[in-house]
């Protein structure tokens, strides 16, 4: 959870879940501009107001236990996200990266390749690179994911 403020009225305190971030000052503005239109804002931005003018409320030295569970469940939550798209990546490109490889061995065999085979196989390089990539990650991503995934246990108890 992050806390944003205005210069104009520092007693107003907008809270937003999350990190701070342009997407999570874009939701403090429109939380702003509730306040602006219910007419529970005491302070008047004719001169405009931007996101990038919030400033952002520091909780003090001593975190609380609470937002230190919530920002460690955020976390988590975010890497077994990294993981569920890394893992859909892997099984999207699988069959294809295959594909592809099996026209690798053409380049090295005494049959011909064809016009078509060889413009696949150029198309492909991409997919078969990022098939690799993608396949050799989720061991380090399964690690921080294992301890994300307990993390969510022990805060769903």
């Amino acid at each position: 959870m992050v806390k944003y403020t205005l210069m104009q009225s520092p007693d107003v305190i907008l809270d937003v879940p999350g990190k701070d971030s342009s997407k999570a000052r874009d939701k403090a503005m429109d939380q702003l501009v509730d306040l602006m239109d219910e007419g529970q804002l005491p302070t008047d931005l004719a001169d405009g107001f931007g996101p990038h003018q919030f400033i952002e409320v520091k909780p003090p030295d001593y975190p609380s236990e609470t937002q230190s569970q919530e920002d460690a469940v955020v976390d988590a939550v975010q890497v077994l996200s990294h993981l569920a798209t890394l893992k859909v990546k892997v099984q999207a490109s699988r069959a294809e990266a295959l594909s592809v490889r099996e026209l690798v061995d053409l380049l090295f065999s005494d049959d011909p390749i064809d016009e078509d085979q060889l413009q696949h196989l150029k198309d492909g390089f991409k997919t078969l690179k990022s098939f690799a990539q993608s396949n050799a990650t989720p061991p380090e991503a399964k690690t921080h994911a294992e301890a994300a995934r307990q993390v969510l246990d022990d805060a769903l108890g």
